[in-house]
């Protein structure tokens, strides 16, 4: 038996020279790097005696060298733990005591922050942005090109991945060899990813946008990587000349439409711009494809499901949806209630099923049991319907839902009618508790110069909606709240106006 994951790799290298990581410093890793690198950091795991299923958890920043890591936990036959790197230690604390890894990489800045967090663990290493560390030092004293794989099969963990844990207790998402590779084949496929292709990589890669789609698709094509710290509009539009695609979040597409220098000259080389971690306006859409005439291609994943849906590469991509379920994924869209098909156009439930589907939640059986159906569909959470011609639309989460005064509300449609106002940037809507209506429909806004008040607003909205939907305020702030992949937290605005009504 083979390694599962990693021969996907091996199958991609077009040649060992090919340049598969140029870093923002200029440094170039080839994909015999690549091998000899990630194998010298499998055979320093293995030493320090890491056993397949084993856990290794890293937070550090990106680097060539983080990606390295990453395959060579992998190719030991552990399970790869990546932790955001704004965790806080006792965050940190909470994700180390939950998964028990054998191994712990940290920033060497950090190190001693994590003393008390990493208690217990048997061996913490570290790793910083260049590439240096501990870490790097063991993996320096291993010969990493005649390290062999150790074998793991379709079923067996390669990763784990924590959810956000806004509604409680973050749960750790545990994700297969053949969840990873089996979507980075259909999306090499679906998105036509050949070695010829370059991608400019600016992502954070502990997200599975960032690491897994970004990172599994150029290397199963056997394509290359400019890669980025972070998001740099500047550096971006320095590189595009010399890339093929993109993959990005909305924000990235936002801030690139503020620089003068993005033209169609600019975007001329590139074949493919992806969004995804959350919805784009489709003022953004358009904006884009005027500027440089290509149409962002908008697609739908969760942290469980790896890529469940994309808008066509050829065809129309529309604004405002996440296109067609992916081959191989089955997509359905119930009544929350009932677990009934509901019909076409109809608001329910999104349900997911396919290889892509993860296996559980990590010593979560009972949380893993509730979130599938009897006959093997993982229940998403998010809100959606399939309209006549089989797009997929994302309505929100269900969490998000709005039951005012027994009515429905969702909050999508409310906020497409706002941001389709003159003056209004974006909004974010969302239920906040009342005494008369159980919860009020309140509508969070970012204005520009000319934004109308919250009068205006409202009694814009009073001849598109029907009168519950309305929202009893408006209220104007600078900024929404994100998170790190740019999707608006609605939580902590829910928290933030809980007594907004007096109660």
């Amino acid at each position: 038996m083979t390694n599962h994951l990693f021969s996907l790799v091996r199958d991609g290298i077009p040649a060992p020279a090919k340049t598969v990581i140029e870093a923002h410093d200029g440094r170039r890793y080839s994909y015999a790097d690549l091998v000899a690198r990630s194998g010298a950091y499998a055979a320093a795991l293995v030493a320090a005696g890491v056993a397949p299923g084993d856990r290794v958890a890293v937070q550090a920043d990106k680097s060539a060298e983080f990606i390295f890591l990453y395959l060579g936990v992998v190719r030991a036959g552990a399970v790869f733990l990546p932790l955001n790197t704004a965790y806080t230690p006792a965050e940190i604390g909470y994700f180390l005591g939950d998964a028990e890894p054998t191994v712990f990489v940290c920033d060497p800045a950090r190190r001693e922050a994590l003393t008390e967090a990493a208690a217990g663990i048997r061996h913490v290493w570290t790793l910083d942005g260049a590439g240096a560390g501990s870490a790097a030092d063991a993996a320096d004293g291993e010969d990493g090109a005649t390290f062999a794989d150790l074998p793991r099969g379709p079923g067996d963990l390669a990763a784990i991945l924590y959810t956000s844990g806004t509604t409680g207790r973050s749960k750790g998402a545990m994700l297969t060899h053949d969840n990873l590779a089996s979507n980075a084949k259909v999306m090499v496929e679906v998105w036509r990813f050949t070695a010829d292709d370059v991608l400019i990589h600016a992502l954070p890669v502990f997200h599975t946008h960032g690491l897994f789609v970004a990172t599994n698709t150029v290397l199963a094509s056997g394509g290359s990587m400019l890669f980025l710290p972070r998001l740099d509009p500047k550096a971006i539009l320095a590189l595009m000349p010399r890339a093929t695609a993109m993959m990005g979040v909305p924000t990235f597409y936002t801030r690139l439409l503020k620089e003068p220098g993005l033209t169609r000259d600019v975007t001329g080389t590139i074949r493919l711009f992806v969004s995804g971690s959350a919805p784009l306006l489709a003022e953004t859409h358009r904006d884009w494809q005027a500027r440089t005439g290509h149409a962002i291609l908008e697609r739908y994943g969760m942290t469980e499901t790896n890529m469940s849906t994309s808008n066509p590469y050829d065809g129309d991509r529309v604004a405002g949806t996440v296109g067609f379920p992916l081959p191989g994924v089955s997509l359905r869209v119930v009544d929350p209630e009932t677990g009934a098909p509901v019909a076409t156009d109809e608001v329910g439930m999104i349900e997911v099923k396919g290889a892509n589907v993860f296996k559980g939640y990590w010593r979560m059986p009972e949380k893993t049991a509730a979130e599938f159906t009897a006959d093997g569909f993982f229940i998403t959470g998010d809100l959606g319907k399939v309209d006549p011609k089989g797009y997929v639309h994302i309505v929100g989460r269900g969490k998000d839902l709005i039951i005012s005064g027994g009515f429905n509300v969702y909050p999508k449609e409310v906020e497409t009618e706002i941001d389709g106002m003159a003056g209004i940037v974006e909004s974010a809507v969302i239920g906040v508790p009342h005494p008369d209506f159980g919860e009020a429909v309140t509508a969070v806004v970012v204005g520009a110069g000319d934004a109308p008040d919250e009068a205006a607003v409202i009694a814009g909205l009073e001849s598109r909606l029907a009168r519950f939907k309305c929202p009893k305020r408006v209220l104007f702030v600078d900024e929404l709240p994100r998170n790190a992949m740019g999707k608006v937290q609605k939580n902590v605005l829910r928290e933030r106006y809980k007594d907004l009504y007096g109660q």
